[in-house]
């Protein structure tokens, strides 16, 4: 019966890798969720998604294209040191855990690297950290944290009480943010501890580093706002033109410290070529 199992299971493999006909984004909303974005380093297309049902890549008229396996893609992090690799972990269309996966070739083919600790694991947050590419860090049953590249993890600390998003520092790979229901945090000790960083009490729904130590995040009912990581305690806010839309997942361009893209809460993939300050829909003019 096992052999039997793992043949059906190759063989929903091989259909769930059948290229899907190109959508747009407000089509490919229709029906799934979103639960990543990054800047696309390599080839045509301008952003990878990652979705409930999929890796799509999209280009600059905002048409999507599935590149991956049919899965659902939890967790998505860029390898920062390698445009063809990304990091992601999630649930197979059977159901259960993925584990820690990875792709070598831009989201066409992916690799369990490790079940992660007490897993398989299912890090809905997770994040790479720029600063050293080896240090990985994803939620499950803790803040889990990988030295090597992902191939063994270990307990770094407890998850902030309302965690919603995670993000490495670009300057230091020992700490990290974290985007709660209630402030924005940071670890300054690879996640054993945690202090409050800012706005005390207010959701923040996304948090993400850029270029220079730049620092991105969005807070209901405040807007869209930045700082430096060498002046954490100094925020502006960039932009309130988001009207009832939350972003979720947000993206910096590696080569240009201005260009972002944001993914909201309804789906939408909006993008700002003047750091954060006016937004519109990606793929329109």
């Amino acid at each position: 019966m096992k052999a039997i199992s793992v043949f059906a299971a190759a063989l929903a493999g091989l259909a769930a890798m059948t290229p899907a006909a190109a959508e747009t984004l407000a089509e490919l909303a229709g029906h799934t969720h979103i639960h990543g974005i990054a800047v696309n380093r390599a080839g045509s297309a301008k952003l990878l998604i990652a979705t409930h049902h999929g890796l799509f890549a999209v280009d600059e008229a905002g048409t999507a294209t599935l590149v991956s396996p049919v899965q659902d893609y939890m967790g998505f992090s860029p390898d920062p040191a390698d445009p063809l690799t990304y990091y992601a972990s999630g649930h197979p269309p059977g159901g259960g855990n993925l584990g820690f996966l990875a792709t070598k070739d831009g989201g066409a083919s992916w690799t369990q690297i490790s079940p992660g600790l007490n897993g398989p694991v299912d890090y809905h947050a997770m994040d790479v950290s720029p600063a050293d590419p080896k240090t990985i860090y994803g939620a499950y049953d803790g803040l889990q944290v990988s030295r090597d590249g992902g191939r063994n993890w270990t307990i770094a600390g407890s998850l902030p009480e309302g965690l919603i998003a995670i993000a490495a520092s670009a300057l230091e790979p020992d700490r990290i943010f974290a985007a709660t229901q209630t402030g924005l945090l940071v670890s300054a000790d690879g996640g054993a501890s945690w202090a409050p960083l800012q706005f005390p009490g207010e959701p923040v729904s996304v948090i993400e580093t850029g270029t220079d130590g730049a620092l991105f995040a969005f807070v209901v009912g405040r807007g869209f706002v930045s700082a430096n990581e060498r002046a954490p305690g100094e925020w502006t806010v960039l932009s309130k033109d988001f009207g009832e839309a939350i972003p979720l997942h947000l993206a910096v361009d590696p080569k240009d410290g201005k260009t972002l893209y944001a993914a909201t809460h309804t789906n939408a993939v909006l993008t700002s070529q003047d750091g954060g300050a006016r937004w519109r829909e990606f793929g329109t003019k």
